[in-house]
């Protein structure tokens, strides 16, 4: 098969070197070696007789850019999860198959949770901060008290892929694990957990509360001011899901009441102009959304785009079919 004969595939970020690479064998790749964020003309542009498109979600595929799509498009295979980033509807009236990733960033999403569970509860960017500019005068038995996680009782929203894990790990703190779901699950999936078919019930158990929802129409700021009213007093709120779940002004607000005793946040609204007053609590813990950022999970992830693009280019049905 000559270069000519391959489909053309639009590939919107830099990938890992041996994700570009399978592209290369196997697709006349348009690579983006510079890794800047394309706008949507730009994309629009580069999709010209492209027969495929893998995004991120940095690319904001929506109604308007899906119905300006060349012809050509025939498959948007997302390097992501999330597909909050994609109209689906849009997609689907334009007859394009839309494919994500899961399962293979579970555990390196549930390791961030972790993280940022353990960094907010025991102030480490605090710690962190006092080493780097030199300020850490003496050890002092009342200085940068934390909260400690073993025993306590964790609370998560969406017991999914990633949610199972991260209670499955946070078993070996002794916490006590509470969820909510749309579904209660199997007694061997539970393990123990006790399920909440209200979230409003739930909140009240979570001295610590871990966010694994998707970013839908029907979770846009789920978590608000009244129900992070129902939060324990000194809870402390984790977020690995999507910024666009919790609203800003709310958790802010209780940050800087003492409402909660601190958030541990990966992801954010209008990443990456997160809002600065983030930045401004010393009660925030946060990271530049890298919770599926291992070696191993990104380029699991991009085989497994590639894989539901062999399977549409090949006439299957792909494994991750969102549309």
């Amino acid at each position: 098969m000559t270069m000519n004969d391959k489909p053309t595939v639009l590939v919107t970020r830099r990938l890992p070197q041996a994700v570009e690479q399978r592209l290369q064998r196997d697709y006349n790749a348009r690579l983006n070696t510079h890794d800047e964020v394309y706008s949507s003309d730009q994309l629009l542009e580069l999709a010209v007789g492209a027969a495929a498109i893998i995004p991120c979600h940095t690319e904001r595929l929506n109604a308007d850019v899906i119905a300006r799509l060349p012809d050509s498009v025939k498959a948007i295979c997302s390097f992501s999860v999330g597909y909050d980033h994609i109209d689906l509807a849009a997609a689907k009236k334009r007859g394009i198959l839309v494919t994500n990733t899961p399962d293979v960033l579970s555990n390196a999403t549930a390791e961030i949770a972790i993280l940022l569970m353990l960094g907010a509860a025991r102030r480490a960017h605090e710690g962190a901060r006092t080493l780097r500019t030199n300020a850490w005068a003496d050890w002092s038995a009342i200085g940068q008290l934390g909260i400690e996680v073993t025993g306590k009782r964790l609370g998560i929203i969406g017991m999914g892929r990633v949610g199972l894990v991260m209670a499955q790990r946070a078993r070996g703190f002794d916490m006590e694990i509470h969820y909510y779901n749309r579904h209660r699950l199997s007694p061997e999936l539970e393990a123990g957990a006790v399920f909440h078919p209200d979230l409003h019930d739930l909140l009240p158990h979570s001295q610590f509360l871990s966010i694994h929802c998707p970013a839908t129409p029907q979770t846009h700021h789920l978590l608000n001011a009244e129900r992070i009213a129902l939060l324990p007093d000194d809870a402390v709120v984790i977020n690995t899901a999507r910024g666009a779940v919790v609203d800003d002004d709310a958790l802010i607000a209780a940050l800087t009441s003492g409402k909660l005793f601190a958030a541990g946040l990966d992801v954010f609204n209008g990443e990456p102009n997160i809002d600065p007053r983030y930045r401004e609590l010393d009660n925030t813990f946060l990271l530049p959304h890298i919770g599926s950022a291992t070696r191993e999970t990104r380029d699991a992830m991009g085989f497994r785009a590639l894989d539901n693009l062999d399977a549409i280019m090949a006439g299957r049905e792909p494994g991750d079919r969102l549309a």
